[in-house]
């Protein structure tokens, strides 16, 4: 009996036939882990598929890289769809991806990075609709559910900060069905109870847990709310859509806390040194302005009429008192004169001679005889002594 013998070739294009009229093998789905991944300079994308006990080749030509969403890497977990095909030469089969989207976590994530570009070109996110947080606040509005780290955490802070906070707790659904319209719920009523400030958030988890914060409704109803919001989801390192949209984002919701509310003892020790600086600052303005007082009283003293005329009075007083210093020097001065004068005058005095037994002769009209040419025999004379006078007959002149 004759066998029937084929070529390898034909073998392999028996078996890619085999694949190309499969209805299944034409388009499929094979959800696996990325390894041996390599980026080809032709353009095409080398790669292997693999699970916990099975591996498949695949490769995905350069026209539908293009469409990627992302830069596919080792460890990546994916959902690749394509056709199975054999590869004639080596006699292998293989996946020849046309489409390639993460997997899980993954393909969220692409979700939430295509929200994030939307709602920034939006303007969503811009600086400008950011709302200041109040520094002071009365009433703060927690929406976050009602049991948790998260809730107890920011009671903790505001107890330790300020005990005279009030807090009201909107309790929501943070996770799973219903959790987004539980949130906007929240949101809404605290805005219309008229709270000073919002936190938003709850404790940290995986991205399908923190997801409710990552839809677009939940970013809506943060963006429109009058009430400033301060988002606490999660932990340091996770970032959600509502932390972009909030007027502020916290890392955690003890740190939203923290920011909330304002520490009523640091706030009192601050009014204190405000009030000892403010008490020091009126001494030290009280005491400049009471030196400046004495400064111009002095000079007022100097410059003021009352001043200068006790000034002009002193002067005058000492005028006076070289005047009279001066008169009695020159009064001195002259009586030394008119003693001198005096006792010369005392030499010349006709009394004084006449006293000495001397006597004065003149005519009868008074005019002293000097010469006694002038006189003649019978001439009448006045003699003056010292005690009256005599007339008398000339009976005899001699020169």
């Amino acid at each position: 009996m004759m066998k029937n013998v084929y070529s390898v070739g034909q073998v392999n294009t028996y078996i890619k036939n085999m694949f190309a009229q499969d209805f299944m093998m034409n388009r499929i789905s094979i959800k696996g882990e990325i390894s041996n991944c390599k980026y080809h300079t032709s353009g095409i994308l080398y790669f292997t598929l693999k699970d916990a006990s099975s591996t498949i080749s695949a490769l995905m030509f350069a026209s539908d890289c293009k469409n990627l969403s992302f830069r596919m890497k080792e460890g990546d977990k994916v959902v690749a769809t394509g056709s199975i095909r054999v590869y004639e030469r080596d006699g292998k089969y293989q996946l020849y991806a046309r489409e390639i989207e993460l997997d899980g976590a993954g393909n969220l994530y692409l979700k939430y990075e295509a929200l994030k570009q939307e709602l920034e070109e939006m303007g969503m996110f811009a600086q400008e609709y950011k709302r200041p947080i109040p520094k002071y606040v009365k009433r703060v509005g927690v929406v976050t559910a009602p049991t948790g780290a998260a809730v107890q955490d920011i009671r903790n802070i505001a107890a330790r900060r300020n005990p005279y906070v009030q807090l009201i707790l909107y309790p929501a659904l943070v996770q799973g069905d219903g959790a987004i319209q539980s949130i906007i719920n929240g949101i809404h009523a605290l805005d219309e109870l008229g709270v000073d400030v919002m936190i938003v958030g709850r404790g940290g988890g995986s991205i399908e847990d923190l997801w409710a914060f990552n839809e677009e409704a939940v970013a809506r109803a943060i963006f429109e709310c009058e009430t400033p919001i301060i988002s606490a989801v999660g932990h340091e390192t996770d970032t959600t859509i509502a932390d972009f949209v909030a007027d502020l984002r916290a890392p955690t919701p003890s740190a939203a806390a923290e920011l909330a509310i304002y520490d009523y003892q640091a706030v009192e020790a601050q009014r204190k040194q405000y009030y000892n600086r403010m008490y020091r600052d009126m001494e030290q303005k009280l005491t400049w302005y009471y030196n400046r007082l004495e400064q111009l009283r002095v000079r007022l003293r100097y410059v003021s009429p009352e001043h200068k005329l006790r000034d002009e009075q002193r002067y005058v007083a000492e005028l006076e008192e070289k005047l009279l210093t001066q008169m009695n020097r020159m009064i001195e001065q002259k009586k030394h004169e008119f003693a001198i004068l005096a006792g010369r005058l005392d030499g010349l005095s006709p009394a004084k001679k006449l006293s000495q037994g001397y006597a004065y002769v003149s005519d009868m009209d008074g005019k002293a005889i000097k010469d006694a040419k002038n006189v003649k025999v019978d001439d009448t004379v006045k003699i003056h002594l010292l005690e009256g006078s005599l007339d008398a007959k000339v009976i005899k002149v001699t020169e």
